[in-house]
């Protein structure tokens, strides 16, 4: 998620070992030397809206569950039912220099609402032509593996293997986000995963907002064992940047996010914050703008707040690793999160091998445009 901060000091205030979710703060330049909070509305209309989104969440989760129970009943997402089917091994071919675009061209409403498998452009996929059929999904800041179940069923459907890893502390792992202390804590539930990967065998790494950082911290440690990254309006970090270098440049500001933001101080109001939470009632605005309500309603009873020191810490990568990786971005042009400004920004301090862009997408393609960008993945998987 980006992150907008200033120096300001937090209030000199009692606080338990973990802060009450009305209390936010909001960095302001107008605001006194101390974190600014801003106060959540409790009238009527917000508590029959709640009443709303909870029932709608609470119909989307049960289809969730019914999807995963008549797929084993496997909650986390680490072991895919899909069939498998051994990598292939085709090398690697020579990187272009170039950054040749590609846009989907499909005009679609803003529902955009999931097709039959056999009316999807891509089902003609020869799984043995593909250097790897496993694709490992991961998530955004506060995010979790629950957010791409519509790619994991579109890429299950074309007998892609799929694997969406919980981060620590979010989704159904119960880590205590607040506790979180180093990025390398929060990416363990992945390096685990790539760790047990059977020698020769590779992934696609696929990684959302903050969860660039993530599997670029990844490719460092194994580059044996990944085929290719995309990065979806995430952050894709020179070495020695942070997310938060990244997203404080000050020309591209975030209003929306500094409203939304709510810093938690699980260490005391006199030591820096330990997570950042969301306020509920700009997400829509912030993350979903053209996503369906279905969708804003379960991600507004499932988002988690997002630890704090892994934004903070500085990406160290090299380029016989990380660099050693084909790198792909998938631009959100619509987004208000990380405006396409910004994205444009790190994909030239940092150019990938090609760059993709999703018409009419908000901050979460994987709600707002689901076919589209199970387009693009499997034309990437496909990539020679």
């Amino acid at each position: 998620m980006g992150i907008c901060l200033s120096t300001e000091s937090p209030p000199r205030r009692n606080h338990s070992k973990r802060v009450m979710n009305q209390s936010t703060a909001s960095i302001n330049s107008n605001s006194s030397s101390r974190w600014s909070r801003v106060r959540s509305s409790s009238g009527k209309k917000e508590k029959f809206d709640d009443a709303m989104i909870r029932e709608h969440a609470i119909a989307a989760a049960l289809l969730f569950q019914q999807h995963q129970q008549q797929n084993g009943g496997v909650l986390p997402f680490d072991r895919s039912t899909s069939l498998r089917h051994p990598p292939g091994g085709a090398a690697n071919s020579k990187r272009h220099h170039g950054l040749p675009r590609s846009s989907s061209s499909r005009t679609r409403s803003v529902m955009d609402p999931l097709l039959p498998p056999q009316q999807l452009l891509n089902q003609d996929v020869n799984l043995d032509e593909l250097e790897t059929n496993h694709i490992v999904l991961v998530h955004g800041g506060g995010f979790g593996a629950w957010c791409w179940y519509k790619t994991i069923a579109l890429l299950e459907e074309c007998k892609f293997r799929v694997t969406a890893i919980d981060l620590t502390g979010s989704g159904i792992d119960l880590f205590d986000a607040n506790s979180i202390k180093s990025l390398a804590q929060y990416v363990t539930p992945l390096t685990d995963f790539l760790e047990k990967l059977a020698d020769g065998e590779k992934v696609i790494l696929v990684g959302h907002d903050f969860g660039g950082a993530c599997i670029s911290y990844a490719m460092e440690l194994f580059p044996s064992k990944i085929a290719k990254a995309i990065f979806i309006a995430a952050s894709m970090l020179k070495s020695g940047q942070s997310t938060l270098d990244m997203f404080s440049q000050k020309e591209n500001t975030n209003d929306l996010m500094r409203q939304a933001q709510k810093f938690l101080y699980a260490n005391g109001s006199n030591l820096p914050p330990t997570a950042i939470d969301l306020d509920k009632m700009l997400l829509k605005d912030l993350l979903f703008n053209h996503s369906p309500a279905k969708d804003v309603a379960l991600a507004s009873v499932s988002m988690r707040p997002i630890p704090f020191p892994p934004v903070l810490e500085k990406l160290s990568v090299s380029d016989s690793n990380y660099g050693s990786v084909r790198r792909f971005y998938i631009e959100t042009p619509d987004d208000n999160a990380i405006p396409i400004t910004l994205q444009e920004s790190m994909i030239n301090e940092s150019p990938p091998e090609k760059v993709f862009r999703l018409k009419g997408s908000d901050h979460s393609p994987f709600f707002s445009k689901p076919q589209a960008l199970h387009k693009l993945l499997v034309e990437i998987a496909k990539i020679t």
